[in-house]
């Protein structure tokens, strides 16, 4: 009898550590996941208030800046999320209206016609907002989330 409770004990104290070294190995990946979260957190915010420096010093175009930021604020991995839509509407009209444009390799194969056509809307749209765009620049160039 004695021996069947010792052999019970014995199991139920190894059942126990095994349980506890996967509740450590959990908590473990939970720990590495939420670091990396918040690495990337912090990386986002940084490339979000470089941009936003960069714009206020003319060193990046408006359009340029619009799809970068909006590309940015939609990737911040967090919970409850603001909409940043309400929170920046130039930058994201802005975005609306640039983002089908074509770059890169498709830009190069078009016609200096259409290129030139497409750059006058471009800058035409950015003329009409940038005042507005250089103020969200201002609190973007702070962000934090």
């Amino acid at each position: 009898m004695y021996i069947a409770i010792t052999v019970a004990v014995l199991i139920v104290a190894g059942l126990g550590f095994y349980a506890g070294s996967l509740l450590s190995k959990v908590k473990a990946q939970k720990d590495a996941r939420n670091k990396k979260t918040q690495d990337r957190v912090y990386t986002i915010t940084l490339s979000i208030q470089t941009i936003a420096k960069a714009v206020s010093q003319q060193q990046c175009n408006l359009s340029e800046a619009s799809i970068r930021l909006y590309h940015l604020l939609e990737a911040i991995p967090v919970n409850n999320k603001p909409d940043y839509s309400q929170a920046y509407p130039s930058i994201y009209a802005l975005y609306e209206q640039v983002k089908d444009l074509p770059t890169h390799q498709a830009r190069k194969e078009q016609s200096k016609l259409e290129t030139r056509k497409q750059d006058m809307k471009r800058e035409e749209i950015e003329a009409q907002l940038e005042s507005k765009i250089l103020l969200e620049m201002q609190s973007l160039s702070t962000f934090s989330v």
